[in-house]
């Protein structure tokens, strides 16, 4: 088995194999007991699963109901929207996403050693994100070269990113002490919700729609409940694909379970990073005392279970699929990819606080850029999915169907990580990413010195 092969073997592994081995190794290596690492990876596995099966669910549920919507309204756009395996499998699939991994960690390591970052990225699925990025620059430019260069440029802002937002979101989320989220997608909505929490706070009399999750439950009652939310936008999406009753009913009931099951796996997260991190804090503490604080770069997955992220998530769906019809010279209609809508918030609830209103317009405009951010590299998309295709006949997932001229997804393409260092590698603009990356590393440096 060549290194290609490989390294497709394991990734093809999935998030449910991939953690629960890397969680016990891990624990293993930070002298838990043999017992209780293997139990905490494979508490870490069930959650990927459990997380699946919900996600599955709200795909198998809401997916038909909009598509019938679509038909129903001519709501029909150009771009195919392929989901996230596709775009996974554009980045695992080329000569970029074999060698991700290793080159990525090498990288990594090397940033620990000389204190560039504090984190250490082992949400190692996730790495789909920067093989992504490379790809569509290997597949525009014809440059392996220029590719991987992407692909690591983007990685290091990430982990920089990661440091920086850390301390916020350690202190936001119950029991996340010594985590970090080095996720690209994640990050990107970052300057978003900087700058509009800014202004909104600026606005006299703003601050009267302080209202967090737990304060719409007590100020609206069971209006306030994700749960009941989730059956209320089941139903009327539902009602506008002109289902029957029957079809509402359970439709609605569908939604309201995703709502209420989601916050309830991802506690298995929890159960099996506890010991995890604890491990962690003491063996630094033991080695180099309260100085150095290192933190474990781990998957949103872990907090998309908060209620305001719920809330927002639901409530965006049918307003981004309305807006994606209206807004001029957008042509992608977002519908497989709503599924990942959760993954949007977890570094953004730091910043907004968990306030609901503020998390909406941020995330409103997020994904208002991120439409035109899909349209515009979507001719990218299509070329590294088409020669994937060529490659894979038999992957489907990167099949663009007939009647559309196009394909792309909001995972990570709509992310304004992804569409600023697309176009620095594919314009040229080399001198403008040596500053950027270097003057983020030198400002980092200086912040972990501290």
């Amino acid at each position: 088995m060549n290194m290609d092969n490989w390294f497709s073997y394991i990734i093809s592994l999935g998030a449910a194999v991939m953690m629960p081995i890397i969680f016990t190794l891990l624990g293993l290596l930070l002298r838990i007991k043999p017992g209780k690492a293997l139990l905490s990876g494979l508490y870490v596995g069930v959650g990927f699963v459990g997380l699946s099966v919900v996600t599955g669910l709200l795909t198998s549920a809401l997916g038909p109901a909009l598509e019938t919507v679509v038909k129903v309204y001519g709501l029909q756009l150009g771009i195919f929207d392929m989901g996230w395996p596709a775009a996974a499998s554009v980045a695992y699939n080329t000569a970029v996403g074999a060698f991700i991994i290793p080159v990525c960690l090498a990288v990594n390591v090397v940033m620990l050693l000389t204190r560039l970052t504090r984190t250490i990225n082992i949400d190692l699925w996730n790495y789909w994100h920067f093989a992504f990025l490379g790809s569509i620059v290997y597949f525009t430019t014809d440059s392996l070269t220029y590719g991987f260069l992407a692909a690591v440029a983007c990685y290091i802002v990430t982990l920089v990113m990661a440091d920086r937002t850390a301390e916020g979101f350690q202190q936001y989320y119950d029991g996340m002490e010594g985590i970090s989220i080095p996720q690209p997608f994640c990050q990107g909505f970052v300057p978003f919700a900087v700058v509009i929490n800014k202004i909104l706070d600026c606005i006299p009399g703003f601050s009267k729609l302080d209202i967090d999750a737990e304060g719409m439950k007590r100020k609206f009652g069971i209006l306030g409940e994700p749960l009941f939310l989730g059956v209320i936008v089941g139903c009327g999406i539902g009602i506008l694909a002109r289902y029957d009753v029957k079809d509402i009913l359970v439709l609605g009931v569908k939604m309201g379970a995703v709502m209420e099951l989601i916050p309830r796996i991802t506690r298995l997260f929890i159960d099996g990073l506890i010991p995890i991190s604890d491990a962690t804090r003491k063996m630094i503490a033991g080695k180099f005392g309260d100085k150095v604080k290192l933190h474990i770069g781990m998957s949103p997955a872990l907090v998309i279970g908060h209620p305001t992220t719920l809330v927002v998530s639901l409530l965006l769906i049918p307003v981004v699929l309305l807006l994606s019809v209206v807004l001029p010279g957008n042509k992608f209609l977002p519908l497989a990819s709503l599924a990942g809508m959760f993954y949007l918030f977890p570094a953004v609830l730091p910043i907004t606080k968990g306030n609901v209103v503020k998390t909406f317009i941020v995330g409103l405009v997020a994904l208002i850029c991120g439409l035109y951010f899909v349209t515009n590299i979507a001719e990218a998309f299509t070329l590294a999915a088409s020669s994937v295709a060529e490659m894979h006949p038999e992957d489907a997932s990167v099949r663009i169907p007939e009647g559309f001229h196009a394909g792309a997804a909001l995972d990570f393409a709509s992310s304004i990580m992804c569409w600023v260092w697309y176009h620095l590698f594919v314009r040229g603009w080399h001198i403008i990413t040596v500053v950027v990356v270097g003057g983020l590393l030198v400002w980092n440096w200086k912040l972990n010195r501290k």
